[in-house]
Parts: structure tokens; C-alpha cells; sequence
């Protein structure tokens, strides 16, 4: 308590219950609603509501101050920046059963709450290991329009895809809780600001990239069949087996050095293979990093993070915390296919540009 405080600030600790609303933004900040909850025509909340319609500024500087201590140890905790701002209060009644109710609504902004990863935003850590409901409070967090929560951790007392909720009379948050993973319903971004307009500049660039390859492939591939099935090689006639391009079933030297080729170690060295399995340590000893990274050498330097997840058999949220370290030190690329991330070795990514 402040030594300036308002003089029926203390009311505020005689709140027959208390609601904490977050509602996330796509930039990863929030505007956080915290509403104290009284018996309306109580002697309390009487004076209370006095007090706070006269002094409006002096409450809000108060429950600022108080939040923002919190916030310098989120801030510690997830190494991003973040600050509480345009701290405002109002006062109002509503009707309820069996009594009316009288409401003290602070709402202020809380910026980088959550982490932001491509279409993915992670929230909880913010508020992990310092802040639980106790009884008499709820925690109540909302995405963005056009995201639904795919995971909540831990199990919320009701959730739908449009907001998770914790009840303090039924919850106790652990260590790295609460947690919640959140994507974008691809539906509602095909029908955002700008659809029908056509597909993005990104998207045909990489369209046309991929015909491009395409093309360049199938001109090679002609281009080795005739040298060696070409007129030298045969009898020089243009019709008969000699001018068919060699099949998975055909035999002959061009099949042989394909197999052959097929056959030896992968460039990468991805550890799959018999010659080199045995120099693979067992996944027990492997950081969940090196897991992701071997997991992507198997795959061809691409891999779909939902694959990573049933792969390895891991929630969303440990996934995405490991990939977003990963790609935070450059060690793995992330983009977007439709709603979902793809994960991509560096080179295998510049190889697309």
C-alpha cells in the first residue's frame, strides 16, 4: 500500500471476488482488465465508489505502481521488455443473483505479454512462476480475432477456442504455468483485409521459384538421358528400346549408377543410414535442440512442426519453445505453408529463395 494511497483504497482488499481479463493483441502485448468485485449497497462499496469517482487518478497511479513491480519480474524471467501503461479506473454496478453487483474495472496495457512466432503466439510465461489465483479469483486470457487456442496448460476450468479461464478455487499454476499456445485459424486469414485481391507478392514469387526449379530438373534430367541413351550410345535409330528413357524396373548402366548413387551416404550425413547409425548417440543423451536438428537432418532439412510434435512426442508448447530458441540462434529457418510452420535447415531455406 502506498502512503499516498486514496483514503478507501483499502476496500479494495475486501472484494468479494476479483476477475482478471487479458486480451492479446497479434504484436504479442495485451490490455489487461482487472475488476474488483463488492456487494453494491454495502457500506464498503459505498464509500468506495465515492472515493474512486473523486479521485480516479490517484487509484490508477496506485494499481499501476503495484502491477508494474509484477511486471519487472516477468520482464526477468523472459528477458523481453515490457512496461504497463494508460493505467485507467471506472466504477459501475450490474444486476445479479442473489446480489447486486458493484465493480472497481482498472484496465491498462502491458506490453510484449506474450511471445509472437509467425502465426503462433505463445502466452503464460509473462505471469509463470510468481502470479496464481487464489480463491475468490479468475484468470482469464483471449486471443486475437482470427486465432484459436490449441493448447492450455494447465487444464483451464472452461475453455472454448475463444478464451481459456482459471478458477482460484480449483487451480494452482507450477513453475513454468500457465501456457498457451494459440494459431491462426487459416480461414479467418484467407477472408482478412486483402483477400480476393489475389495471392501475395511472397507467395507468387514463390510459385514462380518452384516452376523455375521444376523446369531447370526436368532439362537436366533430358539432357543426362541423351548423352547416354543419345545416337552415339546405340545404334543411331530413333524408335525401339534404346529411345526409351531408362524406367525404375529397366536394367543397364545408366539404372546402375542411379542405384548406386541412391545407395551411398546422404550429403548430409543424417545418421540414418547402416554406415553411419552406429556413430548416432541414443536419443536419451541428445538436448531436445539436437533431437529437433537430427529429427530435421532425417527429413531432408524440412519438417513440418506439427511433425516434430507427433515425432518426438512432445506438447505444442514445449515444441514451440525449443523451436523458437532454435530459430532465435539462427540454428533452424521457420516459415508459413497455410496455417502451419514449417521448419527448414538454413541452406535448405536459402535454397528456395
Amino acid at each position: 500500500m502506498q502512503d499516498d494511497a486514496p483514503a478507501a483504497s483499502s476496500h479494495l482488499n475486501n472484494s468479494t471476488e476479483t476477475r482478471i481479463s487479458i486480451f492479446l493483441e497479434e504484436d504479442g502485448s495485451a490490455t489487461v482488465e482487472v475488476d474488483y468485485r463488492f456487494e453494491a449497497g454495502s457500506d464498503d462499496w459505498n464509500e468506495l465508489e465515492s472515493d474512486v469517482e473523486e479521485n480516479p487518478d490517484a487509484y490508477a497511479a496506485r494499481e499501476q505502481a503495484d502491477w508494474e513491480q509484477d511486471v519487472e519480474e516477468a520482464q526477468n524471467r523472459t528477458d523481453r521488455e515490457m512496461n504497463v501503461s494508460n493505467t485507467t479506473v471506472t466504477t459501475s454496478t450490474s444486476s445479479a443473483t442473489p446480489q447486486d453487483l458493484g465493480h472497481v474495472t482498472f484496465t491498462f496495457e502491458w506490453s510484449s505479454f506474450a511471445n509472437v512466432v509467425l502465426n503462433q503466439i505463445e502466452a503464460g510465461d509473462a505471469l509463470a512462476g510468481w502470479f496464481t489465483p487464489t480463491e475468490g479469483t479468475t484468470l482469464q486470457i483471449i486471443p486475437p480475432d482470427g486465432y484459436v487456442i490449441e493448447e492450455a496448460d494447465p487444464e483451464p476450468s472452461g475453455s472454448s477456442e475463444e478464451s481459456v479461464l482459471w478458477n482460484g478455487a480449483e487451480t494452482e499454476f507450477l513453475e513454468d504455468q500457465p501456457m498457451i499456445v494459440m494459431t491462426e485459424d487459416s480461414e479467418t486469414a484467407n477472408t482478412s483485409d486483402g483477400a480476393g485481391e489475389g495471392p501475395s507478392l511472397s507467395w507468387l514469387v514463390i510459385v514462380a521459384t518452384l516452376v523455375v526449379l521444376a523446369a531447370v530438373g526436368v532439362g537436366i534430367g533430358a539432357a543426362a538421358w541423351w548423352i547416354r541413351r543419345g545416337p552415339g550410345s546405340g545404334s543411331g535409330s530413333s524408335t525401339g528400346s534404346q529411345s526409351q528413357p531408362p524406367t525404375s524396373g529397366a536394367a543397364g548402366a545408366p539404372m546402375e549408377e542411379s542405384s548406386t548413387a541412391a545407395s551411398g551416404p546422404s550429403p548430409r550425413g543424417n545418421g540414418n543410414g547402416s554406415d553411419s547409425g552406429s556413430n548416432s548417440p541414443p536419443p536419451e543423451l541428445l538436448s531436445n535442440e539436437e533431437r529437433v536438428l537430427n529429427l530435421l537432418e532425417s527429413s531432408g532439412g524440412r519438417i513440418k512442426q506439427q511433425q516434430v510434435v507427433s515425432e518426438l512426442e512432445w506438447t505444442e508448447a514445449k515444441t514451440s519453445q525449443v523451436v523458437g530458441g532454435l530459430r532465435e540462434d539462427d540454428e533452424i529457418d521457420v516459415f508459413r505453408i497455410g496455417r502451419e510452420n514449417v521448419l527448414a535447415l538454413p541452406d535448405e531455406a536459402e535454397s528456395e529463395q
